[in-house]
């Protein structure tokens, strides 16, 4: 059997595979993207598009999900190959390239990027029997569509930055919101939490979610307890959104030979891994002195993509400037 051969493919399609795809493109490579996710965005998309981010470059602020947004659609001007819902399960190493096994088929590649951040990633869910019954409805643990709690009766538990992130954006788009902590001080930042309690947000704590319910109207009925005591009260609720943080697993690493340690891979000067050809970038990759910022692992994918791409094709001679890359891409041509 033969196999289209690829001279890129990017495993991971958060901020950082996303932009590394536009780049690629930018040094017309043939590149394709896989994403074990059902979007792209990785974590900021599933966990933190409410939040805003201070430390992109030319924007003194901008929300997680308009960041993504942004950076979707500048790479579908150069129309990079993305495959959603799909996981990289092996990688071999053939005499002139890689074969990629994912959960739906296998592709040939010339190098390869890591960028899939924290790993695998769920969230830490609410440990009840009858959870299950409400999870994808009443009961959430992601915001995929922050209108939807729009006037509506909402409950969030957890006492993280998410948790409290989450509260703040919706404290005025709520009916009515409650935060549930099983503490009185929160994890989260001071001054977000001081922000909190300017608004009308009601704080239950000391309390667990003891039980669930179905109420009237197809509400939830959150039931909860004192932690150390013995109050008890139920509130009715459109939603329960909770935030108790994320479990994230790299083990599939450690079958790629790429000397992974604690779920992080360490690169050269390049970002380069210990196999020649196979590069990490973004917060996968580890070397002196790293610092785990999306603004970093932007920097990182051209200083990967350069380096692999000067390595497959030494003579060819490319310039460095976004200007010059692009003039002879025929979407550009007549701007």
């Amino acid at each position: 059997m033969s196999f289209e051969v690829y001279d890129l493919i990017i495993i991971g399609g958060g901020p950082v595979g996303i932009f590394a795809a536009t780049y690629a493109k930018m040094r017309q490579a043939k590149v394709q993207v896989i994403e074990s996710l059902d979007q792209l965005g990785g974590q900021v998309t599933a966990l933190f598009s409410a939040k805003k981010i201070y430390d992109i470059p030319g924007y003194p602020m901008i929300k997680g999900t308009n960041l993504i947004q942004n950076l979707i659609k500048q790479t579908k001007q150069f129309e990079p190959e993305i495959h959603l819902n799909e996981t990289v399960q092996k990688i071999d190493q053939e005499p002139d390239c890689f074969k990629l096994t994912t959960s739906q088929r296998q592709l040939m590649t010339k190098s390869i990027i890591i960028a899939t951040g924290i790993g695998a990633f769920q969230p830490r869910k609410l440990k009840l029997p009858e959870s299950s019954v409400f999870e994808g409805k009443q009961l959430q643990y992601f915001v995929n569509d922050p209108d939807q709690f729009n006037d509506k009766d909402l409950i969030i538990a957890g006492g993280g930055d998410s948790a409290v992130d989450w509260a703040l954006e919706f404290a005025e788009r709520a009916k009515s919101l409650h935060i549930v902590h099983r503490r009185e001080n929160f994890r989260a930042l001071e001054s977000s939490v001081a922000r909190l309690k300017e608004t009308k947000t009601v704080f239950e704590t000391p309390y667990l979610i003891s039980g669930l319910k179905a109420a009237d109207q197809q509400q939830i009925q959150v039931q909860l307890k004192e932690v150390r005591g013995k109050k008890q009260k139920t509130i009715n609720a459109d939603f329960l959104l909770v935030n108790y943080g994320i479990i994230s697993s790299n083990k599939y690493l450690n079958a790629w030979g790429l000397n992974a340690q604690h779920g992080l891979i360490p690169v050269d000067s390049t970002m380069q891994t210990a196999v020649k050809g196979i590069y990490a970038i973004g917060d996968v990759a580890t070397y002196p002195g790293k610092l785990n910022l999306i603004a970093t692992g932007l920097g990182e994918a051209p200083l990967a993509i350069n380096n692999a791409m000067n390595m497959l094709y030494p003579d060819r001679r490319q310039p460095a400037h976004s200007t010059q890359l692009v003039k002879n891409l025929p979407q550009f041509k007549n701007n």
